[in-house]
């Protein structure tokens, strides 16, 4: 199964780091949050990744282009007048990365409905690539099957800051709405599954993810939720950013739920 990732939005919150690279190439920890995200995934076994990439995307296809490189131990001779470059020991990977430019003011539904080529007639999962979080990826998997609808998001009690979704006993997404005062409803935090008949939904390059497609699958009775009660924080701002730089140098970092 592969995962589509958004990673093609301007990055305007947190324009201190993003007029020089997408968001999802800001370090944390020494290496981009787009790589944190893509090891939660690997550790469960999920290892193609489809990059829905726009602003600044060949910044993302530079990084892959060297990232066999940067993670080997090499030898360059130059001795007998030729470039030899031997390899010792690589510690990448094993991933398949495909990195595809979905437009420059393209909309998130619009990036998916861009890759679907590479995503054929399959079920797929979809997140966001500027949040990091330890969901059982295992888990939301299992409960996607479980159920039989279209999608499934992981939905994550946040505060106040966010638009929130209104879910009944059944678990069903039957609304989004902005909060309001006193809110306390869970958010979409991502993390998504998704059956191929989603992308139908998806009108065009203008269409937000989060609205028409989400909404329309809402109201059809076809979108659940998966209740994450663990942790999850997104990277909009610098402040968020050297809070989880923090966690993360401290060794008390929770999404890091894979081994070296």
């Amino acid at each position: 199964m592969k995962v589509l990732i958004l990673a093609g939005g301007f990055g305007t919150r947190i324009s201190e780091e993003s007029q020089f690279k997408p968001k999802p190439m800001i370090d944390l920890g020494g290496m981009p949050i787009l790589l944190h995200i893509m090891k939660l995934y690997s550790a469960h076994g999920f290892n193609e990744f489809v990059i829905c990439a726009g602003y600044k995307q060949h910044v993302i296809k530079e990084y892959f282009a060297d990232y066999f490189l940067h993670t080997s131990d090499v030898t360059f001779d130059f001795t007998n007048g030729r470039n030899e470059m031997t390899i010792h020991r690589n510690n990448s990977e094993k991933w398949k990365v495909s990195v595809v430019d979905t437009g420059l003011n393209t909309m998130t539904g619009g990036r998916v409905k861009r890759v679907r080529e590479y995503i054929g007639d399959e079920p797929f999962m979809l997140t966001y690539g500027d949040g990091v979080s330890d969901v059982n990826i295992t888990k939301l998997l299992e409960f996607h099957r479980s159920h039989g609808k279209m999608v499934t998001m992981t939905a994550y009690n946040a505060g106040q800051r966010f638009g929130v979704l209104d879910i009944d006993e059944q678990g069903r997404i039957t609304d989004f709405r902005e909060k309001t005062k006193g809110d306390g409803n869970m958010i979409n935090i991502g993390f998504m599954v998704c059956q191929p008949e989603f992308i139908d939904c998806i009108e065009g390059d203008s269409t937000v993810l989060e609205k028409t497609p989400l909404e329309t699958v809402a109201k059809m009775g076809q979108l659940m939720a998966y209740k994450h009660e663990g942790f999850w924080q997104c990277m909009d701002t610098v402040r968020e950013k050297e809070q989880l730089e923090k966690m993360w140098s401290s060794g008390n970092a929770p999404w890091k739920v894979w081994t070296e």
